[in-house]
């Protein structure tokens, strides 16, 4: 697949999810993907087939939908600081916590980085490596319209399709320009921007365009874990 950063800036969703097929993102509104009451958010996770690990489902009810928590990723045995969003996005944090209490991501190298001005971005949370796999559900998105991809923004990835987040996520290390169709559900401290940056900053194989593909420098999660 040949992108161009005209079209990755426009059909993202060959590069922030693992369907080759799918060439661009719908405008269409998603669903919120949570309903809050006062003891907590109730999420819906549909089961879709076999998980890339063996691991049980989250939670559906009775979620966190206030404040923050914090976790941090050890990458390349350097500590990326997260704080996860839980009024933002409960039933994202939800899932990732709950992923990483099963050990889900440990183990797992991110599979796939953007590496040029306006589309600075690595993914991660697939164990197979491939960007095709993912934890056996998925979930909807929790969007206000307003979403921005910032460098230090955390964000789930997804298909072409609404309602269609897993396990995947992106760490964006540089302002990144995307339409306003990805969960955000967190932020990366500044040490931990500066991991992903050196990372960054060694290339891709341009596996799937000029500065798209996989990272030259190897990015391996090791743990995930709450601070």
């Amino acid at each position: 697949m040949n992108l161009t950063k005209t079209s990755a800036l426009v059909g993202l969703t060959a590069v922030l999810v693992g369907c080759s097929a799918a060439t661009t993102v719908p405008t269409t509104s998603a669903p919120t993907g949570a309903t809050s009451s006062a003891s907590g958010a109730t999420c819906s996770y549909e089961t879709t087939g076999d998980a890339s690990k063996p691991v049980n489902q989250p939670p559906t009810s009775g979620i966190a939908n206030t404040g923050t928590v914090d976790y941090v990723v050890k990458l390349n045995g350097s500590d990326v600081g997260l704080t996860l969003n839980r009024a933002a996005a409960p039933c994202a944090v939800n899932s990732f916590i709950s992923l990483a209490e099963q050990g889900f991501y440990d183990q797992t190298s991110c599979h796939r980085m953007a590496a040029y001005s306006g589309f600075e971005m690595l993914q991660c949370g697939d164990p197979t490596g491939t960007g095709m796999g993912g934890p056996g559900y998925q979930f909807a998105e929790e969007l206000t319209g307003a979403e921005t991809y910032g460098a230090g923004t955390l964000a789930m990835a997804r298909t072409s399709q609404p309602t269609s987040q897993g396990s995947q996520f992106f760490l964006v290390f540089g302002d990144t320009q995307l339409a306003p169709e990805y969960t955000v559900f967190g932020t990366i401290d500044a040490a931990g921007l500066k991991v992903i940056q050196k990372i960054g900053a060694g290339g891709t194989d341009n596996s799937q365009g000029s500065g798209v593909g996989k990272p030259k420098t190897p990015a391996v999660i090791t743990s995930v874990k709450p601070r």
